[in-house]
């Protein structure tokens, strides 16, 4: 088979699978369900026209074909390991990947990354943006925040930021009555439980709306969060008090990543800078 062609993740899922001889257990340390790991299993032993395991009753075990690759498969991981240990020498525990909603890390995130940097000089960040739980697995991600509830993704561990509630804001002294709605407006997303308003204006995002609400085009229900430091510099003022939802923004991983020290540092620091 070409390189292009190795199927490198069935491998590794393989070589995990082989060393547990269990795919519950194999899938605990890859952080994904049982059903990925048989899927995977399934379309390996598909490519390569053999078969890897014996389906026993109880357990599984490796066919002799799958015993005798067993040995230079691992010792070719432990080359690409050695490979990315040199390309990352010096700069792999530096370097940290976030991934975030795109006006949470304008309105929120963005200034404290920057306080984070001046504390630890040695640090580099990668950001990305998301709308939801990211796939860990594919985008390489350290650290995610999300706005939700509770998230359900199986072997993903959270912790909230703050509880969260919706503010309504908008210029001060401003007289437009218009509304500016956005994805998290609960005008948007269920119109009918809200009395009849005037929409001036539909953004793509919360921090839009701040800033669509501070040029006086109207008032924005958003979430309070994003909102405290335009109100703090006094670019629009809240309307009324805040009002408690059942959602917030979460700090997510899968659970083995929560043990990197990078990771513990940056949720630590967010937690006692919020």
């Amino acid at each position: 088979m070409k390189r292009t062609h190795l199927p490198l993740n069935a491998l590794r899922v393989f070589d995990a699978a082989a060393r547990h001889l269990s795919f519950t257990k194999a899938a605990d340390e890859l952080a994904v369900t049982p059903a990925a790991v048989g899927q995977q299993i399934r379309a390996l032993e598909d490519t390569l026209g053999v078969v890897l395991f014996k389906r026993m009753t109880r357990n599984l075990e490796l066919t002799a074909e799958a015993e005798r690759a067993l040995p230079a498969l691992r010792a070719g991981f432990l080359q690409f390991e050695e490979s990315v240990r040199i390309l990352q020498d010096a700069q792999g525990s530096k370097v940290l990947t976030l991934s975030a909603p795109r006006d949470f890390t304008a309105k929120w995130l963005a200034a404290r990354l920057a306080r984070f940097a001046a504390a630890n000089p040695d640090i580099r960040f990668v950001l990305a943006a998301n709308d939801g739980v990211p796939d860990f697995t594919q985008a390489n991600l350290d650290l995610a925040i999300v706005f939700s509830g509770e998230p359900e993704a199986e072997g993903i561990h959270g912790r909230t930021l703050a509880s969260e509630s919706l503010v309504l804001v908008q210029a001060p002294g401003a007289a437009n009555p218009a509304r500016i709605v956005h994805p998290l407006d609960p005008q948007a997303l269920e119109p009918q439980a809200i009395e009849p308003m005037v929409v001036g204006l539909s953004v793509a995002d919360a921090g839009l709306a701040i800033d669509a609400a501070a040029a006086g085009l109207g008032s924005a229900l958003v979430p309070a969060t994003l909102a405290a430091a335009d109100i703090a510099a006094g670019r629009v003022v809240a309307l009324g008090e805040a009002t408690p939802i059942n959602a917030a923004y979460w700090l997510i991983a899968p659970t083995p990543q929560w043990r990197q020290a990078k990771v513990r540092a940056m949720v630590e620091f967010l937690l006692s800078d919020g």
